[in-house]
């Protein structure tokens, strides 16, 4: 991934968060010769080694990508920034975002404990706190059944690449004026986004993470 050195996440606990609150990720990987690309949820490990995930078995990605060096994108918030809120007119828009992309070699899991814990860590993470729904007090053999209709796998990781494009390169008064837009939004992307420049804002230069 292209990352100005203004942009760079450096803080691999801000990389990590952002991992966990957007875990609906993209993964990418050579089928046939050609990129293939699923969606879905991918879990980080305890240890911060691994990602976990699992395909549906009717989905040939799973078939070649043992052994595959892949990429996962965990996409962010992300929103247009509109050049009228600058205190000229001499600017183009822009775009806002925060993305992290996981490098790792896929190791196929079987269906065992480990899937096992995956799922169910998926469910814990998703359910709301007050759910009745828990997936090891379903009936078992419903689970086993629907258990072998998917394929586990993890992700060792080698590397991991975060990007936080908070308009750093614009004067400080123009920073502040994008964020008093975002704020203004319905739309909770743009909040996000402005809860990030405020937060890189007040940080900086003690975090370098999301500073200039």
């Amino acid at each position: 991934m292209y990352i100005p050195p203004k942009f760079k996440i450096t803080d691999d606990e801000i990389n990590r968060g952002i991992i966990n609150r957007h875990s609906f990720a993209t993964l990418f990987s050579q089928h046939h010769g050609l990129p293939f690309a699923t969606h879905l949820p991918l879990m980080l490990s305890e240890d911060h080694l691994s990602l976990y995930g699992h395909f549906a078995r009717q989905n040939p990605q799973f078939e070649d990508i043992a052994g595959q060096n892949v990429l996962a994108v965990f996409h962010g918030p992300h929103c247009y920034i509109s050049p009228s809120w600058y205190e000229t007119n001499q600017a183009v828009p822009t775009w806002n975002y925060v993305t992290v992309h996981v490098f790792g070699e896929v190791e196929l899991i079987g269906n065992g404990s480990e899937l096992a814990k995956h799922l169910n860590d998926i469910v814990l993470k998703y359910e709301a706190p007050d759910s009745p729904y828990r997936l090891d007090q379903a009936d078992s053999n419903f689970i086993d059944g629907m258990t072998r209709g998917v394929q586990g796998f993890r992700i060792k990781i080698s590397k991991i690449e975060g990007k936080a494009k908070l308009s750093q390169n614009q004067p400080l008064q123009r920073q502040k004026r994008v964020i008093e837009q975002l704020e203004k939004s319905p739309n909770s992307d743009e909040r996000q986004i402005a809860s990030f420049m405020k937060s890189n804002l007040e940080t900086r230069p003690a975090n370098p993470a999301l500073s200039e």
